[in-house]
């Protein structure tokens, strides 16, 4: 299994939209990935490693799917959709990272 993580810096824009990340992108991701997409999780940054820090990381979320090449085939066809689609809630330019899943 795979994680297709994204991270929204804290420090990396003005703006971020958390109600529309939560009901329209991530439900847009999911619908256009289907049964590539076993499941998501969505982060709001509430606070850094030290007592009373900021977050690093206004948002994040965490794309599962059964393999690479699966996730690879689905996201594929959409990419362009889903991109120009961040616009619609942040300026942030995130990091995105792909783990395979080892444990837990």
């Amino acid at each position: 299994m795979i994680k297709m993580s994204v991270y929204y810096p804290a420090d990396g824009g003005s703006k971020f939209d958390h109600d529309y990340y939560r009901t329209r992108h991530l439900p847009l991701i999911q619908e256009r990935l289907g049964d590539a997409c076993l499941r998501y999780e969505i982060d709001r940054g509430l606070a850094g490693g030290a007592p009373g820090s900021a977050p690093e990381f206004v948002a994040a979320c965490h794309i599962y799917a059964p393999s690479l090449e699966t996730f690879q085939e689905a996201f594929g066809p959409h990419r362009a959709e889903i991109v120009a689609d961040v616009a619609n809630y942040t300026d942030i330019t995130p990091i995105v990272q792909i783990s395979e899943i080892i444990g837990g």
